[in-house]
């Protein structure tokens, strides 16, 4: 039974051989793989790995002497800290050629050509508009340095000895590294430089069509199809990226994603999707793809770097929600379809789209059941990224608390990091942290949703029906095994290369300069897919009583207290000592 004859997100069948280069799953794993080795070659095989160790070894012989001299943080040791952090992959002559071909549309406020075209006259004029802010930043920060400065040297006069001549050099320092930050922010807007993206985005959209192409080639379907239909997708992609970058829209989190949705929509139901243009929106191709390389942002050293408390907030909570929120929808709702509840909730509980997909997939959900889930999360997700961060600072909740609620709670990655920014540094690690630990179980519930749809619910409906492991293997989403392998290769990467070297190459180089800027992409173009194969008549039925919508407030209702209570008893109940340390 085939894709596009039963609606299903995924086909039903046998797993073969032939599988592994004509199934989606498996080329989605191959070219999420083709993209992580182009860019490790690039990065690591040619790139300034060599100039970089001997870099971060001189600043850290330099930070062992300040350390062993001074009881705190000299000035030194955080100069020389800053020269690591200087040190970005993306600044190498490859990622500045991919950083240059892989652009979308930039902010604006009024006009929306400054999203694809900024003359010299321009960038000049805001260089000059923010440069007053930028030199008063500048001179707080050099009369801050000249403090700390002064206050260190009380302190090593006394030879360290003089507890307030120390804490008073540790404060002093403190200020200035806060000026030095403020001062950095403003001189950024003062880089505006001139820049014309329409050549990049014609350019990247012809790589879109090969890439994508090739695979629609393997699974025998028509490559002239696909690559004149994608022209269409990409257009709403482009037009989405340049909506959710205009000001108003960046500030209250109203991003690619949901424009991408909201503009395919918008066509689908007004005028109509052409017909021609059906065939280059291949969903799940373009998201499942994304989702591998998600997994090269999913570390393991920097899940168990945040400790036992984090693990409980993501990994306990998250089934206990999806599993109240599946037989809440089953016994009290009684939603008439099994696959609409238990995607909504995985959707819901764990991470957003991403375990939609997933979920789907090992459900056979109906592809509108699909689309309904992932709107809603893209209209909660907004609202919570503003309310959560707005409500914590309102109520006095501590930061660590705040941003431990808000990664467990928040679908969407990209949102959790902005509302985490929101409240501090500290919150933003821990919301950014839990969401990573929480994204692990996009495996997991793909696993035992395949397994359970197997052994129980396709079993109710037939007494007859056997299933062998064959089956659930088939079932099971094999792209999540992309994700996991992806995951587990960077995060031996990342504890083998030690902690600077894996900033600078492996974060600040592969995955920013490479994977994250393809995921990105692969992403907006599925939710303009999605738009544009939506009809509002096909999901009026899923929203029959506002049942989807009840069971989604509710068990975000329940994911929020019960999230809130965890992480309070964890982090400051039963592990004081870890969160001390954060």
């Amino acid at each position: 039974m085939s894709q596009a004859e039963s609606g299903i997100v995924v086909d039903h069948g046998q797993s073969k051989w032939s599988d592994l280069w004509t199934k989606e799953d498996y080329l989605a794993i191959w070219l999420g793989f083709l993209i992580i080795a182009v860019s490790l070659v690039a990065y690591f095989g040619f790139g300034p790995k060599a100039e970089f160790a001997e870099k971060i070894a001189k600043a850290e012989q330099l930070q062992s002497a300040e350390a062993a001299k001074a009881p705190f943080k000299t000035i030194a040791w955080y100069k020389a800290e800053d020269d690591k952090k200087k040190l970005k992959g993306t600044d190498s002559s490859f990622g500045k050629f991919v950083s240059s071909w892989t652009k979308h549309p930039g902010s604006w406020s009024s006009n929306p050509l400054d999203a694809f075209i900024r003359s010299e006259a321009q960038a000049k004029a805001k260089n000059d508009k923010a440069m007053p802010a930028y030199e008063e930043a500048k001179a707080k920060a050099a009369a801050a340095f000249g403090v700390a400065k002064a206050a260190e040297e009380a302190a090593t006069a006394a030879n360290f000895k003089d507890e307030a001549a120390n804490g008073q050099a540790k404060a002093k320092i403190a200020e200035w590294r806060a000026a030095e930050k403020s001062a950095s922010a403003a001189k950024s807007k003062t880089t505006n430089k001139p820049y014309n993206y329409i050549p990049t985005l014609i350019g990247l959209c012809l790589f879109f069509i090969v890439i994508f192409g090739a695979g629609m080639t393997l699974m025998k379907k028509s490559f002239f199809e696909f690559a004149k239909g994608f022209f269409i997708v990409f257009l709403v992609a482009v037009l989405a990226y340049m909506l959710g970058n205009q000001a108003i829209c960046k500030q209250y989190g109203f991003g690619a994603e949901a424009w991408g949705i909201l503009l395919g929509m918008i066509i689908a139901n007004s005028i109509g999707t052409p017909k021609w243009v059906l065939p280059a929106c291949q969903v799940e191709f373009f998201i499942k793809t994304g989702l591998v390389l998600l997994g090269a942002e999913v570390l393991f050293g920097k899940i168990m770097a945040i400790g036992i408390p984090g693990i409980f907030v993501a990994w306990v909570v998250t089934p206990v929600v999806l599993v109240c929120t599946f037989i809440f929808g089953q016994k009290v709702l009684k939603m008439p379809s099994k696959t609409l509840n238990i995607v909504v909730s995985a959707d819901m509980s764990v991470c957003g789209t991403s375990a939609a997909i997933a979920t789907a997939a090992a459900c056979r959900a109906k592809k509108e059941e699909l689309t309904l889930s992932i709107g809603l999360s893209l209209v909660f997700t907004a609202i919570m990224m503003i309310l959560m961060p707005a409500f914590i600072k309102a109520v006095g909740i501590p930061e660590i608390l705040g941003g431990a609620w808000m990664g467990g709670t928040i679908d969407s990655t990209g949102a959790v990091a902005a509302a985490g920014a929101f409240l501090g540094e500290k919150a933003l690690y821990v919301a950014a942290t839990i969401k990573m630990i929480q994204n692990v179980m996009i495996g997991v519930t793909a696993f035992c949703v395949a397994l359970y749809w197997c052994m129980v619910v396709e079993k109710e409906a037939d007494q007859k029906r056997t299933v062998g492991a064959g089956e659930i293997w088939h079932r099971f989403p094999k792209f999540v095994l992309g994700f996991l392998a992806a995951s587990v290769l960077f995060s031996i990467l990342d504890s083998n290369l030690g902690k600077d070297m894996a900033n600078s190459l492996l974060d600040g180089g592969v995955v920013k300069g490479g994977t994250k800027l393809m995921r990105d992409w692969f992403f907006t173009l599925s939710f303009a897919a999605i738009g544009l194969s939506t009809n509002f008549r096909e999901l009026a039925k899923y929203f029959k009583g506002g049942k989807p919508v009840i069971l989604y407030v509710c068990g975000q209702s329940f994911n929020l207290a019960l999230t809130l209570g965890m992480a309070y008893v964890m982090f400051y109940l039963v592990f004081p000592e870890i969160t001390a340390k954060i």
